[in-house]
Protein backbone atom coordinates (compact mmCIF):
# COMPACT_ATOMS: atom_id res chain seq x y z
CA UNK A 1 0.00 0.00 0.00
CA UNK A 2 1.73 3.53 -1.01
CA UNK A 3 2.43 6.20 1.70
CA UNK A 4 0.08 8.24 0.45
CA UNK A 5 -2.89 6.31 0.56
CA UNK A 6 -2.04 5.54 4.24
CA UNK A 7 -2.04 9.08 4.61
CA UNK A 8 -5.86 8.96 4.08
CA UNK A 9 -5.47 11.00 0.47
CA UNK A 10 -6.69 8.72 -1.77
CA UNK A 11 -4.41 8.52 -4.95
CA UNK A 12 -5.01 9.82 -8.27
CA UNK A 13 -4.21 8.81 -11.61
CA UNK A 14 -5.33 11.42 -14.50
CA UNK A 15 -4.61 10.71 -18.08
CA UNK A 16 -4.30 14.05 -20.12
CA UNK A 17 -4.50 13.46 -23.89
CA UNK A 18 -3.58 17.06 -24.89
CA UNK A 19 -3.89 17.49 -28.53
CA UNK A 20 -4.12 13.75 -29.56
CA UNK A 21 -6.24 10.92 -30.70
CA UNK A 22 -9.47 11.02 -32.85
CA UNK A 23 -12.78 9.90 -31.76
CA UNK A 24 -12.28 6.10 -32.47
CA UNK A 25 -9.38 5.74 -30.70
CA UNK A 26 -10.58 8.04 -27.86
CA UNK A 27 -13.53 6.20 -27.15
CA UNK A 28 -11.61 3.02 -27.66
CA UNK A 29 -9.31 3.89 -24.87
CA UNK A 30 -11.86 5.01 -22.12
CA UNK A 31 -13.83 1.72 -22.64
CA UNK A 32 -10.78 -0.32 -21.89
CA UNK A 33 -9.98 2.33 -19.06
CA UNK A 34 -13.22 1.64 -17.48
CA UNK A 35 -13.12 -2.08 -18.00
CA UNK A 36 -9.43 -1.86 -15.84
CA UNK A 37 -10.83 0.28 -13.14
CA UNK A 38 -14.03 -1.67 -12.75
CA UNK A 39 -15.38 -1.04 -9.34
CA UNK A 40 -11.76 -0.31 -7.66
CA UNK A 41 -12.21 2.23 -5.27
CA UNK A 42 -8.63 2.60 -4.03
CA UNK A 43 -7.70 5.22 -6.63
CA UNK A 44 -9.62 7.67 -8.18
CA UNK A 45 -9.32 7.91 -11.82
CA UNK A 46 -10.05 10.47 -14.51
CA UNK A 47 -9.29 11.06 -18.26
CA UNK A 48 -9.07 14.18 -19.77
CA UNK A 49 -9.87 14.19 -23.24
CA UNK A 50 -10.01 17.26 -26.16
CA UNK A 51 -12.47 19.55 -25.83
CA UNK A 52 -14.62 17.71 -28.74
CA UNK A 53 -14.96 14.44 -27.58
CA UNK A 54 -15.77 15.28 -24.58
CA UNK A 55 -19.30 14.62 -24.33
CA UNK A 56 -18.99 11.19 -26.07
CA UNK A 57 -16.40 10.02 -23.61
CA UNK A 58 -18.28 11.45 -20.42
CA UNK A 59 -21.25 9.10 -22.06
CA UNK A 60 -19.54 6.04 -22.63
CA UNK A 61 -17.79 6.60 -18.87
CA UNK A 62 -21.62 7.42 -17.44
CA UNK A 63 -22.18 5.23 -13.77
CA UNK A 64 -18.36 4.42 -14.14
CA UNK A 65 -15.63 4.55 -11.84
CA UNK A 66 -13.54 6.69 -14.11
CA UNK A 67 -14.23 10.36 -14.34
CA UNK A 68 -13.91 13.14 -17.45
CA UNK A 69 -12.13 15.91 -16.82
CA UNK A 70 -11.47 18.87 -19.56
CA UNK A 71 -8.25 20.82 -20.60
CA UNK A 72 -8.87 23.74 -19.72
CA UNK A 73 -11.70 26.44 -19.45
CA UNK A 74 -12.55 29.99 -19.68
CA UNK A 75 -12.39 32.57 -17.03
CA UNK A 76 -15.91 34.07 -18.22
CA UNK A 77 -18.75 32.48 -17.01
CA UNK A 78 -20.54 33.17 -20.97
CA UNK A 79 -20.35 35.81 -23.36
CA UNK A 80 -18.70 37.28 -26.49
CA UNK A 81 -15.52 35.09 -26.30
CA UNK A 82 -14.65 33.47 -29.06
CA UNK A 83 -13.87 30.26 -29.33
CA UNK A 84 -13.47 29.71 -25.77
CA UNK A 85 -15.43 27.10 -23.75
CA UNK A 86 -16.71 27.63 -20.29
CA UNK A 87 -17.24 25.99 -16.81
CA UNK A 88 -20.83 25.67 -16.59
CA UNK A 89 -20.68 23.79 -20.26
CA UNK A 90 -18.22 21.51 -19.33
CA UNK A 91 -20.83 20.65 -16.31
CA UNK A 92 -23.36 20.16 -18.89
CA UNK A 93 -21.73 17.70 -20.77
CA UNK A 94 -20.56 15.80 -17.83
CA UNK A 95 -16.89 16.53 -16.63
CA UNK A 96 -16.15 16.69 -12.87
CA UNK A 97 -12.65 17.92 -13.89
CA UNK A 98 -10.82 20.50 -15.12
CA UNK A 99 -6.97 20.97 -15.69
CA UNK A 100 -6.26 24.46 -14.61
CA UNK A 101 -2.72 26.36 -15.67
CA UNK A 102 -0.71 23.97 -17.25
CA UNK A 103 2.41 24.66 -18.23
CA UNK A 104 1.94 24.29 -21.64
CA UNK A 105 -0.73 26.79 -20.95
CA UNK A 106 1.58 29.47 -19.14
CA UNK A 107 4.51 28.91 -21.50
CA UNK A 108 2.82 28.15 -24.95
CA UNK A 109 -0.10 30.64 -25.23
CA UNK A 110 0.93 32.95 -22.02
CA UNK A 111 -1.82 32.56 -19.21
CA UNK A 112 -0.64 34.36 -16.50
CA UNK A 113 -0.62 33.80 -13.06
CA UNK A 114 -3.81 36.03 -12.53
CA UNK A 115 -5.77 34.31 -15.32
CA UNK A 116 -5.29 30.96 -13.54
CA UNK A 117 -6.65 32.27 -10.83
CA UNK A 118 -9.70 33.61 -12.34
CA UNK A 119 -10.18 30.26 -14.28
CA UNK A 120 -9.88 28.31 -10.61
CA UNK A 121 -12.89 30.34 -9.29
CA UNK A 122 -14.85 30.34 -12.21
CA UNK A 123 -14.57 26.32 -12.03
CA UNK A 124 -15.27 26.85 -8.29
CA UNK A 125 -18.26 28.27 -8.69
CA UNK A 126 -19.52 26.17 -11.48
CA UNK A 127 -19.43 23.37 -9.79
CA UNK A 128 -16.08 21.67 -11.19
CA UNK A 129 -13.07 20.28 -9.20
CA UNK A 130 -9.91 21.69 -10.80
CA UNK A 131 -6.64 20.54 -10.79
CA UNK A 132 -4.02 23.75 -10.21
CA UNK A 133 -0.58 22.84 -11.80
CA UNK A 134 2.10 24.95 -10.47
CA UNK A 135 5.84 24.38 -12.07
CA UNK A 136 9.33 25.95 -12.89
CA UNK A 137 10.97 25.87 -15.87
CA UNK A 138 14.38 24.37 -16.86
CA UNK A 139 16.40 27.16 -16.51
CA UNK A 140 14.04 28.53 -13.23
CA UNK A 141 15.43 25.37 -11.61
CA UNK A 142 19.08 25.56 -12.87
CA UNK A 143 18.60 29.16 -11.18
CA UNK A 144 17.71 27.76 -7.89
CA UNK A 145 14.54 29.60 -8.43
CA UNK A 146 11.86 26.27 -8.26
CA UNK A 147 10.84 27.54 -4.75
CA UNK A 148 10.04 30.78 -5.46
CA UNK A 149 8.45 30.19 -8.65
CA UNK A 150 5.99 27.15 -7.62
CA UNK A 151 4.87 29.83 -4.40
CA UNK A 152 3.95 32.53 -6.24
CA UNK A 153 2.09 30.45 -8.60
CA UNK A 154 0.23 28.14 -5.92
CA UNK A 155 -0.28 31.64 -3.78
CA UNK A 156 -1.76 33.13 -7.02
CA UNK A 157 -4.38 30.40 -7.58
CA UNK A 158 -5.39 29.88 -4.21
CA UNK A 159 -6.31 33.67 -3.82
CA UNK A 160 -9.63 34.28 -2.27
CA UNK A 161 -10.73 30.56 -2.40
CA UNK A 162 -12.45 29.62 0.48
CA UNK A 163 -11.49 26.30 2.71
CA UNK A 164 -14.61 24.94 1.53
CA UNK A 165 -14.00 24.68 -2.17
CA UNK A 166 -9.80 23.66 -0.78
CA UNK A 167 -11.39 20.23 -0.66
CA UNK A 168 -12.61 20.30 -4.24
CA UNK A 169 -9.09 21.36 -5.66
CA UNK A 170 -5.92 19.25 -6.59
CA UNK A 171 -2.36 20.69 -6.62
CA UNK A 172 -0.43 19.09 -9.59
CA UNK A 173 3.70 19.68 -9.59
CA UNK A 174 4.41 20.34 -13.34
CA UNK A 175 7.69 20.89 -14.24
CA UNK A 176 8.20 22.22 -17.25
CA UNK A 177 11.69 20.66 -18.00
CA UNK A 178 10.17 17.37 -17.34
CA UNK A 179 7.20 17.56 -19.72
CA UNK A 180 7.63 15.60 -23.56
CA UNK A 181 11.74 15.08 -22.66
CA UNK A 182 11.64 12.13 -20.69
CA UNK A 183 13.51 14.14 -17.70
CA UNK A 184 11.85 13.16 -15.26
CA UNK A 185 12.71 14.54 -12.02
CA UNK A 186 14.05 11.47 -9.16
CA UNK A 187 11.11 10.59 -6.58
CA UNK A 188 13.99 12.69 -4.24
CA UNK A 189 13.85 15.82 -6.07
CA UNK A 190 9.85 15.91 -6.76
CA UNK A 191 9.53 14.88 -3.03
CA UNK A 192 11.12 17.72 -2.24
CA UNK A 193 9.04 20.25 -4.04
CA UNK A 194 6.02 18.09 -3.22
CA UNK A 195 6.51 18.73 0.68
CA UNK A 196 7.68 22.59 -0.11
CA UNK A 197 4.29 23.19 -1.40
CA UNK A 198 2.16 21.35 1.14
CA UNK A 199 3.95 24.06 3.47
CA UNK A 200 3.13 26.35 1.27
CA UNK A 201 -0.58 25.21 1.61
CA UNK A 202 -0.44 25.34 5.01
CA UNK A 203 1.29 28.99 5.30
CA UNK A 204 -2.03 29.89 3.17
CA UNK A 205 -4.40 28.20 5.32
CA UNK A 206 -3.11 25.94 8.11
CA UNK A 207 -1.76 22.13 8.18
CA UNK A 208 -4.70 20.56 8.49
CA UNK A 209 -5.75 22.04 5.49
CA UNK A 210 -2.21 21.24 3.92
CA UNK A 211 -2.46 17.88 5.18
CA UNK A 212 -5.60 16.60 2.98
CA UNK A 213 -4.96 18.21 0.10
CA UNK A 214 -3.54 16.13 -2.72
CA UNK A 215 -0.19 16.77 -5.06
CA UNK A 216 -0.02 14.69 -7.72
CA UNK A 217 3.68 14.85 -10.01
CA UNK A 218 2.83 15.60 -13.49
CA UNK A 219 6.56 15.15 -15.09
CA UNK A 220 6.68 12.39 -17.49
CA UNK A 221 5.37 9.46 -15.73
CA UNK A 222 5.94 6.06 -17.34
CA UNK A 223 5.07 2.23 -15.94
CA UNK A 224 8.79 2.23 -14.81
CA UNK A 225 9.05 4.94 -12.92
CA UNK A 226 5.79 4.93 -11.19
CA UNK A 227 5.76 2.83 -8.54
CA UNK A 228 9.51 4.59 -7.03
CA UNK A 229 7.06 8.08 -7.42
CA UNK A 230 4.33 7.23 -6.00
CA UNK A 231 5.96 5.59 -2.84
CA UNK A 232 6.88 9.18 -1.66
CA UNK A 233 5.44 10.16 1.30
CA UNK A 234 3.66 13.45 -0.26
CA UNK A 235 3.27 12.68 -3.76
CA UNK A 236 -0.46 11.50 -4.08
CA UNK A 237 -0.89 10.60 -7.46
CA UNK A 238 0.33 11.70 -10.95
CA UNK A 239 -0.87 13.57 -13.99
CA UNK A 240 0.16 11.63 -16.79
CA UNK A 241 0.30 12.99 -20.12
CA UNK A 242 2.24 10.74 -23.17
CA UNK A 243 1.77 7.30 -21.16
CA UNK A 244 -1.69 8.07 -21.02
CA UNK A 245 -2.74 7.96 -24.88
CA UNK A 246 -2.14 3.94 -25.24
CA UNK A 247 -3.84 1.83 -22.99
CA UNK A 248 -0.83 -0.70 -22.91
CA UNK A 249 0.84 1.86 -21.41
CA UNK A 250 -1.64 3.83 -19.01
CA UNK A 251 -3.02 0.59 -18.09
CA UNK A 252 -0.17 -0.24 -16.13
CA UNK A 253 -0.32 2.71 -13.99
CA UNK A 254 -3.23 1.52 -12.15
CA UNK A 255 -1.03 -1.25 -10.83
CA UNK A 256 1.48 1.57 -8.92
CA UNK A 257 0.98 -0.36 -5.50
Amino acid sequence: MSLAFRSGRRPILAGNWKMNLERKSALGLAAAVRERVGERDDVEVALFPPFVYLDEVARLLSGAKVKVGAQNCCDEASGAFTGEISAAMLVDVGCDWVILGHSERRHLYGEGDALVGAKVKAALVAGLKPIVCVGETLAEREGKSTEQVVSRQLSAALAGVSRLDLARLVVAYDPVGAIGTGKTATPDQAGEVHRYLRGVLGGLHDMEVAKSMRILYGGSVKPDNVRDLMQVADIDGCLVGGASLKSESFLPLLEFR
